[in-house]
């Protein structure tokens, strides 16, 4: 089980949406054994480091995120800064591919933010499904 967050700097309205709208998909692609997320204010995000094993940061954060993890994270827990494409329609089934890669590639090499082979800026990323399957 993925225990993931998704975490905005603001108030939170769209990146809390979008964590329901994850929650429908999990349970449209049946992985709630699988996969779980919720949504987490990036300021709460430090008193949580523990509590999941993926921190999700809204496309806006990626200018906060090292300074996050030189403060509170220490690189522990991985800390992904989702692509611009894929922060609104994202396919559940391709952010849980992504999630699981993430994840190996972080216990090999734990340094943050965690990101694949040439996506170091997530703002100018272009994808909508999985990186595995963009690289065929």
């Amino acid at each position: 089980m993925i225990k993931a967050a998704i975490c905005c700097k603001g108030g939170g309205f769209s990146s809390s949406t979008m964590a329901e709208r994850i929650r429908k998909g999990i349970k449209h692609y049946g992985l709630e054994s699988e996969l779980s997320i919720d949504f987490c204010p990036f300021l709460l995000a430090s008193k949580k480091i523990e509590a999941y094993d993926i921190f999700i940061l809204c496309p806006h954060l990626s200018r906060d995120v090292k300074r996050f993890n030189e403060r509170y994270c220490h690189d522990r827990k991985p800390l992904y800064v989702l692509p611009i494409r894929m922060y609104g329609p994202v396919d559940v089934q391709e952010l849980y591919w992504d999630l699981i890669d993430l994840l190996a590639l972080f216990a090999k090499h734990p340094v943050n933010p965690v990101h694949f082979p040439g996506e170091e800026n997530a703002l100018k990323i272009r994808r909508i499904t999985a990186y595995r399957h963009q690289n065929r």
